[in-house]
């Protein structure tokens, strides 16, 4: 149970990426007070749970109705996830997700950002959803199942005290150092997206 949480804490953490979401919602909060910074990054990881929990529980049935095979589902995600990684390793995602922001916060007027861009797609995007699908299908029985869902709360709860402290934090850590963890993240990101692959892909032939 330690090795499953462990492995699916370490996968919604690098494809969710509280480092890199941090910052970015710093510059998207800039001129509100501190209690409205505390209230958007906490109802932007209820929305994202929300989100990422209705997938968990519901995505396999949607995956049987639409009669996609979960290996193929594997190979699909796990391309998904290695395109993410490609994308932290060379900065190009948060290059995107810094564009993004730069759009909503053009309004002179402090704007709620929990639901668009933090909650979706920054935290419950394309990636993580399709991760938290991958581990849900992993797991097998009930308390397996929780033990997933413990390693997703984990995450969000830690990825909400990161955008709290976002300001403090960027101060104290700055733009290198926060890139040389994404960049370490998203080779961790491909590796596990490669045996994703390489699992859906033995599913598949019988190998």
């Amino acid at each position: 149970m330690t090795q499953l949480f462990i492995s699916a804490f370490i996968t919604l953490f690098v494809v969710i990426d509280p480092p890199g979401c941090a910052p970015i919602y710093a510059g998207l909060t800039k001129g509100a007070t501190p209690a409205q910074r505390r209230n958007m990054a906490i109802r932007a990881c209820f929305i994202a749970a929300i989100i990422l929990l209705i997938f968990a529980l519901f995505g396999e049935d949607l995956l049987s109705a639409l009669h996609i095979e979960l290996d193929s589902f594997r190979i699909a995600g796990g391309f998904m996830l290695f395109w993410i990684a490609f994308e932290m390793v060379f900065e190009k995602r948060t290059q995107r997700r810094e564009d993004r922001a730069q759009k909503v916060a053009a309004t002179p007027e402090v704007e709620d950002v929990s639901v668009f861009p933090m909650a979706m797609p920054m935290l419950a995007g394309p990636g993580a959803i399709a991760a938290i699908m991958l581990l849900m299908n992993e797991a097998s029985g009930l308390e397996q199942t929780f033990v997933v869902l413990g390693a997703l709360g984990a995450v969000l709860f830690i990825t909400m005290l990161a955008l709290v402290a976002a300001g403090p934090l960027m101060k104290f850590f700055g733009d290198r150092v926060e890139a040389v963890i994404t960049r370490l993240l998203g080779v961790l990101l491909a590796a596990l997206a490669a045996q994703y692959v390489i699992d859906g892909l033995k599913g598949s032939f019988g190998l």
